[in-house]
């Protein structure tokens, strides 16, 4: 595409975070039908359809492209404003982080990005497999996801987090209740069991006691929900161990199989965009992440 059209540019994005032509008009201040007339406009100039129209609207592979260029220039011409000396509009960044981190050390890394405030940041919880897809397709500037540590050719770096320890806990009264003679395979088909990540569980219950096979399970997102679960006495899980350390050197909850437990490697997955706000985010993330995280 020649001379792209960086006002019709905006219009895409407004559409794609706002998932509707008419959101979209109110958020600019303009008509829907200018909306229209500015999508159409790009669409004739790239001769493909970039917005595929629903509820909600979503961009096509080229027009999320379109929109992640356009965030692109966004973030470089703020650097530029402040290389000028010029007032510097807090320019958003998108990112996507998994919910261990988001519900354990991630908050802690807030602090000197948004104090003073340097850049508007759009936070999704994601899945390693959505986490990546997010990031390799121009949604969002990085991820923070378990998965390959090696980048791939033309696609975003990778930096090692460390590894988010899980271990397998339970009330003192739980476990007393349904574990009396042992952590064993017998009661382990007994008793209900919280699950975040069924290949998870599955996986630890056949390395610690060979269990193969159905089991009783609640099976939630890891959230206050699942955590209560635990904390609640209503069921033993595998939780990360930022989230439980305090309480299992308090015993409020006990590890149900000490020293078993599962890592998992996390990576920070980022596109080489150098700007003064992607490396100080890049540069607060990494360095809290080592910080909290297992080496």
């Amino acid at each position: 595409m020649d001379n792209l059209d960086y006002r019709a540019l905006a219009v895409l994005d407004a559409v794609v975070s706002q998932g509707s032509f008419e959101k979209a008009a109110m958020a600019l201040g303009i008509s829907q039908s200018a909306v229209s007339q500015r999508i159409k406009a790009l669409e004739d100039a790239a001769g493909r359809l970039l917005i595929v129209r629903g509820q909600p609207a979503v961009p096509t592979g080229l027009g999320q492209r379109l929109v992640s260029h356009h965030r692109n220039v966004k973030l470089m011409e703020a650097a530029l404003d402040i290389d000028l000396g010029n007032q510097v509009s807090m320019p958003e960044i998108a990112l996507a982080v998994d919910a261990a981190s988001m519900a354990t050390w991630f908050p802690l890394s807030l602090q000197p990005l948004l104090s003073p405030p340097r850049c508007q940041l759009n936070v999704q919880q994601a899945t390693t497999e959505m986490a990546l897809h997010l990031v390799r397709e121009g949604s969002v500037f990085a991820c923070v996801a378990a998965g390959p540590s090696e980048a791939q050719a033309n696609g975003p770096q990778v930096t090692p987090l460390g590894r988010m320890r899980y271990v397998c806990v339970a009330t003192r009264a739980f476990a007393g209740h349904w574990f009396g003679d042992g952590f064993s395979p017998e009661a382990a088909r007994l008793a209900p069991a919280v699950v975040c990540d069924r290949d998870m569980m599955s996986g630890f219950l056949q390395a610690a006691l060979a269990l193969r096979g159905p089991y009783p399970q609640h099976t939630l997102p890891l959230s206050a929900a699942a955590s209560e679960c635990v904390f609640g006495g209503l069921a033993y899980g595998l939780l990360p161990w930022p989230l439980v350390s305090a309480a299992l050197n308090d015993e409020r909850l006990v590890d149900l199989a000490p020293g078993q437990f599962v890592d998992v490697p996390l990576n920070w997955h980022a596109w080489n965009l150098d700007t003064p706000f992607t490396r100080a985010l890049s540069e607060h993330i990494i360095a809290t992440a080592r910080r909290h995280l297992l080496p």
